[in-house]
């Protein structure tokens, strides 16, 4: 069997990196007024991994808005549904984006470009 290429380990290396990010977050309690905090929170935690080079989670507060306008709560919990994110992977040399986004409902991540 051959050795992944460059390219295909920094692919990998985004996969790890979006198993990190949406495992320890989903489920995190989030109002529309902690969404940046938690935002900026889960970037500054990806980034620390090897190779990830830059990281941006954009958390949808209009719609935490709606959500929580159903809950006596005054906060939700924090699902795919709520954030779009983007990662930077550089590993030697090989530069992969990827990103994930709601699509049909569901949180799709995938990988953007390999360059």
């Amino acid at each position: 069997m051959d050795a992944p290429t460059d390219a295909q380990e920094a692919c990998f290396e985004a996969g790890i990196k979006f198993g990190s990010l949406y495992h320890q977050f989903v489920g995190t309690p989030v109002s529309p007024e902690s969404a940046p905090t938690l935002a900026r929170a889960m970037e500054s935690a990806i980034e620390n991994q090897p190779h990830c080079e830059h990281v941006t989670v954009a958390v949808d507060e209009d719609a935490l808005a709606v959500a929580i306008e159903d809950s006596s709560a005054g906060y939700t919990e924090l699902t795919g549904r709520f954030f779009e994110v983007e990662l930077v992977i550089e590993y030697r040399g090989i530069e992969a984006i990827a990103s994930m986004e709601l699509v049909d409902g569901y949180p799709l991540m995938s990988i953007d470009s390999v360059s």
